[in-house]
């Protein structure tokens, strides 16, 4: 079928055009608009020579220009890539190159971690935008870069010509999720999945059109892009939207704009409920409140509860977000669960031999339907072994009680979530065993009272050689991103191994986690 997701801003800039699609940082900005904006630099887009199918990436915080970028993209079938503003350049290198993005539009603050790079990528010479505004003062646009707001000016706001029409299984996202091996993996979103995500979210939230979404998440990952921004816009209601999370201001913008849904990432609720800021806010009209992220403390849901508002936990992956979620009426009264499968996902949980397991017995859960990705970019084979029959595995182990509700036992890949941010401690560990002074290592997630959860270090160090918690902290800074440090360390003789050579990290977390230093 003939359609993309940049028929969403069109249509809505012709039914709505003078109400807000979005509140910026306290600016209103209409679905017009946007529109018009959108259309600037579709136009800008094709006068650089773009085409359907070229990958195009952003490193920026959020913003009012990121929708329009990700909604031009869609309009032309350009394929988007936003990448996580709190990468490194090492990382940013890979992914750049991996996708094969032929421009890259970065916030004035990231451009320092992009000189290093900008040669060593494939990103057109002609086609690094720097976009002022975030910290004007911190980054001038280099010679190697053209200023995003000079690239722009006097393109037509008019809707572009498009001579190759984009089909909605055609692909439109690439979001990288951090692999196992240490090797980000691009999660590859159509159109069409895209879609059904909005309508997914849509019978989720009973969303209507005069609803007021109140969320801060980054648009880079997608939680922030496919559970906020693109089904509210979609739906035809209004989102307020910060450049970044900042807990008073959060409960400000409640006060102020009197949201009827809120998103926020149980790491987010504990900074709001530590400093008691609710306690002055009018919550009457909320009348949905998402969130989860991590493992929710019990703690946590009743003290929001005791607000009368009651957060409704889900289950999602870069790979198909938003698969489940867990009614309101059952916050709970099923308090540990991840909910019931949505409206287009079928959920179960299967064995290693790819046997339907029955209630109480714990395996892996499997999904299929319409939001499931395509696959991973250039990666055939862990595509392959990701979706099967368009079942999606989801690496994760879990089980289902008597009434359809599933539950999330461990993660099998040994992932770990701080702060709402996927880790895989195997991507650090392969760095720090490079350490001169390391002889083996390995990272576990451990509970953390601020950020849900956090990494701990058990090292071998090299005989004789001391090695301290900032002493890994310094030879990783500059390699992977800040959240990804281990926060604790402990230093052990030898590392428990099975009879094949693979290190117990249950064994590790069972034993020494009432040990953490």
């Amino acid at each position: 079928m003939k359609w993309n997701v940049g028929s969403i801003i069109r249509k809505r800039a012709q039914l709505t055009p003078e109400k807000n699609a979005f509140i910026y940082e306290g600016d209103p900005i209409t679905y017009k608009r946007l529109n018009d904006d959108t259309n600037r630099l579709a136009n800008y887009f094709q006068s650089v020579g773009l085409k359907k199918g070229d990958r195009i990436s952003v490193d920026l915080l959020n913003c009012t220009e990121f929708l329009s970028i990700y909604f031009a993209a869609a309009k032309l079938g350009l394929v988007f890539v936003p990448l996580n503003c709190r990468m490194v350049s090492g990382e940013l290198e890979y992914q750049l190159n991996n996708c094969g993005s032929r421009l890259l539009i970065f916030h004035d603050a990231f451009g320092k971690l992009i000189e290093p790079i900008h040669n060593s990528v494939q990103v057109d010479p002609d086609k690094f935008l720097c976009l002022h505004g975030s910290n004007p003062k911190d980054f001038a646009t280099p010679d190697w870069a053209v200023d995003f707001w000079e690239a722009i000016d006097g393109q037509s706001s008019t809707e572009p010509e498009v001579t190759e029409l984009i089909d909605l299984d055609d692909p439109f996202v690439i979001i990288y999720t951090s692999g196992v091996t240490g090797q980000p993996k691009g999660a590859v979103l159509s159109h069409g999945q895209t879609f059904f995500k909005c309508f997914q979210i849509m019978m989720y939230t009973d969303m209507r059109e005069d609803d007021v979404f109140l969320s801060q998440l980054p648009l880079f990952h997608s939680g922030g892009l496919f559970i906020i921004a693109t089904p509210v816009l979609c739906r035809g209601a209004s989102f307020v939207m910060r450049k970044s999370f900042e807990p008073d201001q959060f409960t400000q913008d409640i006060n102020t704009y009197k949201p009827t849904v809120i998103f926020a990432l149980t790491t987010m609720w504990r900074f709001i409920l530590k400093e008691d800021a609710l306690d002055s806010v009018d919550v009457s009209n909320v009348r949905i409140v998402l969130g989860g992220g991590e493992r929710t403390p019990s703690s946590l849901l009743r003290d929001l509860e005791s607000y009368g508002l009651n957060m409704q936990q889900g289950f999602g992956q870069t790979e198909n977000s938003a698969m489940m979620i867990l009614p309101k009426k059952d916050t709970l009264r099923k308090e540990g669960s991840i909910g019931l499968p949505g409206f287009f996902t079928d959920i179960w949980i299967e064995d290693e031999t790819g046997k339907k397991l029955p209630p109480g017995e714990i395996g892996e859960i499997v999904a299929a339907g319409p939001t499931v990705m395509s696959g991973y970019w250039n990666m055939p084979e862990k595509s392959a072994s990701t979706i099967v029959n368009g079942r999606l595995f989801t690496g994760d182990l879990g089980y289902m009680d008597e009434e359809g509700y599933f539950y999330i036992v461990d993660r099998a890949k040994d992932m770990y979530r701080t702060g709402g941010e996927n880790v895989y401690p195997a991507e650090i560990e392969k760095i720090l065993v490079n350490h001169p002074d390391i002889e083996n290592a390995v990272i576990v997630g451990v509970p953390d009272d601020t950020w849900g959860e956090t990494g701990k270090a058990f090292v071998v160090p090299e005989k004789g050689k001391p090695v301290t918690i900032q002493d890994i902290r310094e030879f990783l800074s500059g390699k992977v991103a800040k959240y990804k440090f281990p926060t604790h360390l402990e230093i052990i003789s030898t590392l428990p191994m099975t009879a094949t050579g693979k290190i117990k990290k249950s064994e590790l977390k069972e034993k020494y986690l009432m040990n953490t230093t």
